[in-house]
């Protein structure tokens, strides 16, 4: 039987490396995100299914699930970051990093859970940070929302454990994708160093000096995903070299 995996933010960057990498492994994909022309070019390449949906946009979100099918994979990829003094934030700073970096996830999960209890059969990967696991300065209500990943993703382990489910996170570190890219500019734009100049000293909080690429990130998923991983669940497995 051919598993399928449903991928948010699966057109570009991490989301995309992980679409590539379980279909190597056979998996039929489908795709979900908001930029739907990235969608519909990442669906031509490795012949997925998609929808274009905001995953904070909860009834979308389940509209969007639902028109995709059997979903046996879940890789809650979709995030999001926002950068400046903690002085600076609001609440509803935090509620929005909430909305897209937890809620959207908890809203996906309720959406497939059924149909995973249903076949016996489930693997739920979170797509959470270095920030769920250590502190950052500047991206306080980031890093607070990806604590409350991680720990979503510990506790509903332990629910789903019996229905041959797992649920794990990857904490992946300064990754070389769009976001890096933005933080990079962010800095530049609020101190005197040159873009290139912020984008290593992003990088230089990876002990080998270097960024995550995203294909390394998309190798622990594929590890996760396996029918032989069945004994992994409730982890946050760090992908960055060391840092963590």
């Amino acid at each position: 039987m051919t598993l399928r995996a449903l991928i948010t933010g699966g057109g570009k960057g991490i989301g995309l490396a992980i679409a590539r990498r379980l279909s190597a492994d056979g998996i039929a994909i489908a795709l979900l995100g908001r930029d739907a022309a990235a969608l519909q070019c990442a669906a031509g390449e490795l012949g997925a299914r998609y929808r274009v949906a905001d995953v904070t946009d909860h009834a979308a979100l389940r509209d969007a699930i639902a028109g995709l099918g059997t979903c046996d994979i879940l890789v809650n990829n979709a995030g999001g970051a926002l950068s400046k003094p903690f002085a600076k934030h609001d609440l509803a700073d935090f509620q929005s990093m909430l909305n897209v970096n937890l809620l959207g996830a908890v809203s996906a999960c309720q959406a497939v859970l059924p149909g995973m209890r249903s076949r016996g059969f489930g693997r739920i990967i979170n797509t959470a940070s270095t920030a769920g696991l250590k502190g950052y300065t500047y991206v306080t209500a980031y890093v607070a929302a990806k604590h409350a990943l991680v720990g979503f993703t510990r506790a509903l382990a332990l629910e789903t454990v019996r229905d041959g489910i797992t649920v794990n996170a990857v904490c992946p570190g300064f990754t070389d994708t769009d976001l890096v890219v933005r933080a990079a500019a962010n800095i530049a734009e609020n101190t005197d160093r040159s873009i290139e100049d912020a984008r290593q000293a992003l990088a230089a909080n990876n002990p080998a000096d270097r960024l995550v690429q995203p294909e390394e990130v998309a190798e622990a998923v594929a590890f996760l995903c396996r029918p032989g991983s069945s004994a992994i669940t409730g982890q946050a497995i760090a992908v960055a070299c060391g840092e963590v």
